[in-house]
């Protein structure tokens, strides 16, 4: 079973993460950001993982450091439910179109934290979500993941539809790069024989 569970307390926030990078796509989401909840779903079901996130943060100051917990919290379980990587495909990459939009992301479980974020959105807020926390998401994915990850959005006049084709082409790339090889016979996709 490659599922973990991470509990991150600060003073800031509490939060609980539940992956399974062999999942259905299901969710159990509760943040009090509706529209990250949207997108995390994108992350589940285009990702075929199943995921829990309760998430309990200082929103009466603003939505950043729920937004970037939950990022570096998720990362955190990604990290220990893939374990050694043995066997693993490690590479992934999609693009993913949304009407105008389309997005570009491609991820390297390389066990170094690097982030090229490309993203000019044609709009600050998405309803009230600030789209400058979209960056510190995968930014503490990363950190805590250990990953490499490219993300960059190709073209798009809807906010909305830029922000979902990210998401969704992430989904796409992490489900790809954590699958099973079956070429791989259990071995770790490096020379260096560690991840």
């Amino acid at each position: 079973m490659r599922t973990a569970e991470v509990v991150r307390n600060t003073k800031e926030t509490q939060i609980r993460v539940r992956v399974d990078l062999d999942g259905s796509g299901r969710t159990r989401l509760a943040t009090g950001l509706p529209f990250l909840e949207h997108m995390l779903d994108q992350v589940a079901r285009h990702g075929m993982l199943d995921l829990e996130i309760e998430a309990k943060g200082d929103l009466h100051i603003d939505a950043h450091h729920t937004v970037e917990d939950i990022g570096i919290t998720l990362g955190q379980a990604c990290a220990r439910a893939i374990g050694d990587k043995a066997g693993v495909r490690r590479f992934g990459h999609a693009y993913v179109p949304l009407d105008e939009a389309l997005s570009r992301v491609v991820i390297d479980f390389s066990g170094r934290p690097s982030l090229e974020y490309h993203v000019k959105f044609t709009r600050s807020l998405i309803g009230e979500f600030d789209v400058d926390l979209v960056h510190e998401f995968f930014q503490g994915f990363v950190n805590h993941a250990q990953v490499t990850l490219h993300i960059d959005n190709l073209r798009g006049d809807n906010a909305h539809h830029q922000c979902e084709t990210i998401f969704k082409a992430f989904a796409r790339a992490l489900r790809s790069a954590v699958e099973r090889d079956p070429r791989g016979q259990g071995t770790i996709p490096s020379t260096k024989g560690a991840l």
